[in-house]
């Protein structure tokens, strides 16, 4: 019995070191990529220190979830596959189209003559990352396994924290990382519909939520009980599963500071270190198998990172001032 606990927990162990290595992966991807994103001029906002943004990035977010909740009691869930890959087939030709734009210049555009005086010119770039994105699509939809799901979250959140973290200032991060965590805390332990919103994507195997298997024949194809069966049955889950934006939100810190101190590499890698020692409090209490608001230990992480390395590294808290 007790040889058979000291398996698991091993397997536990090098399912939460893969799960931590997931954040290092995808935040050290957006830090690669943030500089071909601003040549592109990828950003979602124009002026990046304007609070009107976190408004508006909060609106969408709640209209989203409400929309997806009201759809899985309502109507059909493929509904909410169709949307949801159709976002992931729009977000990953965008974020495909300023690498490939680095790559393929406009030398290498296609000119198609329409008329004596007039012709139409296709870019390359545009091309392949919309091949590639149909691809990556199809890929999801006929054989959604669960490293076919954390490859295209690894590509979506690089993405997104490359976009938003160019898009946003280091004071308005903090403060949409601060109100996000306290919607999370409010949507698991009080409302709870963020587990329904985990039981609808996972339902569907939408790169939504990444999964790490604790066994090694684990497949998400097979998996058959509902998160909240589960959890009602307390009976052992095969995989950790932990939604993309838990990744994704601290990382916008990273890429902001990265973006917007001088001399930012060791303050955005104090904030990766910060995220995972919040990571670490986290997985804490999820080991003991219930489900965890991620925000407020990751968000809180990531914030504490970036103040102590401000103070550490500059002697002040730089870049709290719109």
């Amino acid at each position: 019995m007790n040889e058979d606990k000291k398996t698991i927990d091993k397997r536990e162990l090098f399912a939460i070191l893969i799960m931590a290595f997931l954040f290092v992966i995808i935040h050290g991807i957006s830090l690669l990529i943030t500089g071909t994103f601003q040549e592109e001029g990828m950003q979602a906002f124009e002026d990046p220190d304007n609070p009107i943004n976190i408004v508006y990035i909060l609106f969408i977010m709640l209209i989203f979830t409400a929309i997806i909740l009201l759809i899985a009691k309502f109507w059909k869930k493929q509904l909410i596959q169709i949307i949801i890959l159709g976002a992931i087939g729009y977000t990953s030709s965008y974020v495909f189209y300023p690498l490939f734009n680095i790559i393929l210049p406009n030398s290498y555009n296609i000119i198609i003559p329409i008329g004596a005086s007039s012709s139409l010119v296709l870019s390359i770039s545009i091309i392949i990352s919309v091949i590639l994105a149909l691809l990556l699509v199809i890929v999801l939809y006929k054989y959604p396994e669960w490293y076919v799901i954390d490859i295209c979250g690894i590509i979506i959140g690089a993405g997104a924290i490359a976009i938003f973290g160019i898009s946003l200032g280091i004071l308005l991060v903090i403060i949409l990382l601060i109100c996000l965590a306290i919607y999370d805390a409010i949507s698991v332990y009080k409302t709870k519909h963020m587990i329904d919103l985990a039981d609808t994507v996972m339902d569907l195997k939408l790169p939504v939520l990444l999964v790490v298997p604790k066994i090694r024949k684990y497949s998400l194809i097979n998996e058959t009980k509902r998160l909240k069966e589960k959890l009602e049955e307390n009976s052992e889950r095969d995989a950790f599963f932990m939604g993309l934006g838990d990744i994704v939100m601290p990382g916008i810190l990273v890429v902001s500071t990265y973006n917007n101190l001088s001399n930012s590499l060791p303050i955005a890698l104090s904030v990766i270190v910060g995220t995972l020692i919040g990571f670490i409090f986290l997985m804490n209490y999820v080991i003991k198998g219930k489900p965890q608001a991620g925000l407020p230990f990751l968000c809180g992480g990531a914030i504490i990172g970036y103040l102590i390395s401000s103070l550490v590294f500059y002697g002040e808290i730089r870049g709290l001032i719109i």
